[in-house]
């Protein structure tokens, strides 16, 4: 078990929850504001949510496990990166951004654990739309839904999907689309394509109702941990484009950042 915590894996993902929970409900009082939108050294948006959010889940996991270090985007922006070793949280506390300032409702809250490089415990909110997924590698994923007013329902279990045969759902960045990715979709037997924010897009397919999504652009390490933790414990993959290797994690000599992936279903 973990250095500094003592409790298993499912214990875990409840406390987890509870955080990304918290988190979400200080971005929805914010959302139905009249927010302030700012702007970071490279140009993307920040906003309350994103601090506060990112501040009740700090302080979550420094109760829970204090010596488990902790790579969060907005720390991670102002050049606060601890050292993380085989074993670290990754946090975004307010993923889709541009989703949450244009009102889409498309926006989440991300907490996963890596171990050995790989995201094996992952937590994903998405407020606005009352859905909290969570997923425990090689114990499976599952969805709960939320209501306004913070009653959840039974966890209801999620599985990839093995593509039809008539073709691949494929789902896409909704504020971050590329020309590389309108290409290689170009190539692929798609049927049938959806537009999704934040890292929605991973979970989508962990339901069973997309396919694939290909990322041929730039995100970082808390853009994807916890969706991709999601999705490979409802069966499905995520590989770096196009060598294929399992998209890994504390890349610190890249500064975290990801290179060009796709993440599948169910493919066998």
């Amino acid at each position: 078990m973990m250095t500094g915590y003592t409790k298993n894996d499912t214990q875990l993902v409840d406390d987890l929850c509870a955080l990304a929970l918290a988190a979400g409900a200080k971005a929805l009082e914010i959302y139905a504001t009249d927010f302030v939108t700012e702007h970071k050294g490279d140009a993307s948006p920040v906003t309350a949510a994103d601090r506060l959010g990112e501040e009740i889940i700090l302080a979550g996991l420094a109760d829970l496990a204090p010596d488990i270090p902790v790579l969060a985007e907005e720390r991670a922006s102002d050049g606060d990166i601890p050292e993380l070793g085989d074993v670290f949280f990754l946090v975004d506390p307010l993923d889709g951004t541009r989703e949450f300032v244009n009102k889409t409702d498309e926006f989440t809250v991300n907490i996963a654990l890596v171990k050995d490089g790989r995201p094996v415990i992952g937590v994903v909110y998405a407020p606005a739309l009352g859905k909290l997924y969570c997923g425990i590698l090689n114990d499976g994923a599952w969805l709960q839904e939320i209501d306004r007013n913070g009653a959840a329902s039974e966890r209801a279990e999620i599985r990839a999907r093995k593509a039809p045969d008539a073709g691949l759902v494929a789902v896409a960045s909704r504020s971050h689309r590329s020309t590389e990715t309108d290409e290689f979709l170009a190539a692929m037997n798609v049927s049938e394509f959806a537009a999704a924010g934040s890292s929605l897009k991973f979970c989508l397919i962990a339901e069973g109702k997309a396919d694939i999504y290909p990322r041929l652009g730039r995100t970082m390490e808390w853009d994807t941990g916890a969706g991709q933790a999601v999705l490979e414990a409802a069966g499905g993959k995520v590989v770096v484009h196009p060598e294929g290797e399992p998209l890994a994690y504390g890349k610190e000599a890249r500064g975290y950042d990801n290179p060009y992936f796709i993440a599948w279903g169910k493919t066998s």
